[in-house]
């Protein structure tokens, strides 16, 4: 993938991210619907469609300068409103919610899983089109997994964070959501310093190996 130029890395790239984000966002407002909060819903939230999820720094912008200057893409969506007191069980109800957003990316991941097995079939049969699916199917896996996985990580207001938080006494969680302002510039020293790719490293290409496992992938 590295010897692709530019444009074909957005090709390769470009619908493994947006459906990767979007979905994810979708996933939330999904489960928050299903437990009593219709905030997404009435919003048009629930749907595949990236229009409705696209946030122009998030999506685009920062997506295609990373892909330009690292060879590797990382985005967000427009976060899906939730409203807990809608909730049925708020406290208990918002791990689900949160918990769905990383659930879905490892599904799609899955998903992806099973093109690239596609691709390297019809590679083999000698399509001309084939390693454009297997670098897609390949795309598809590593956003999804790297998405999922650092979504799990409890700092605020990351996924993890609200899952956490259900389980904590109320003293200590709202001691613990007062990090939230600052928890962008936590992920963005871990990443200087290189911690956070230490952090997702090694859960990632567990995952990725068992899903070439899974496929049956060489």
């Amino acid at each position: 993938m590295d010897t692709l130029n530019i444009i074909e890395k957005i090709a390769i790239w470009g619908l493994p991210v947006i459906f990767a984000i979007t979905l994810h966002e979708a996933s939330h407002g999904w489960v928050a619907h299903k437990f009593g909060d219709n905030t997404a819903y009435m919003m048009g939230r629930i749907t595949a469609n990236p229009l409705k999820h696209i946030d122009l720094i998030g999506t685009i912008i920062v997506p295609v300068v990373c892909l330009m200057l690292s060879g590797f893409v990382f985005g967000w969506a427009k976060p899906v409103p939730v409203v807990s007191k809608n909730l049925k069980n708020p406290k208990r109800d918002m791990a689900f919610v949160a918990a769905a957003g990383p659930l879905s990316n490892l599904v799609m991941a899955l998903g992806w899983g099973a093109i690239l097995k596609v691709g390297l079939m019809a590679n083999s049969s000698g399509f001309d089109w084939a390693m454009g699916l297997v670098y897609m199917g390949q795309a598809g896996i590593l956003i999804n997994l790297v998405l999922g996985v650092l979504n799990l990580i409890p700092i605020p207001p990351l996924d993890g964070s609200r899952v956490l938080s259900s389980f904590l006494p109320a003293k200590i969680d709202y001691v613990y959501s007062k990090l939230e302002p600052y928890g962008f510039f936590i992920l963005l020293v871990l990443l200087l310093i290189h911690v956070l790719e230490r952090i997702l490293a090694p859960p990632v290409f567990f995952l990725f190996h068992l899903i070439t496992v899974i496929f049956g992938i060489r």
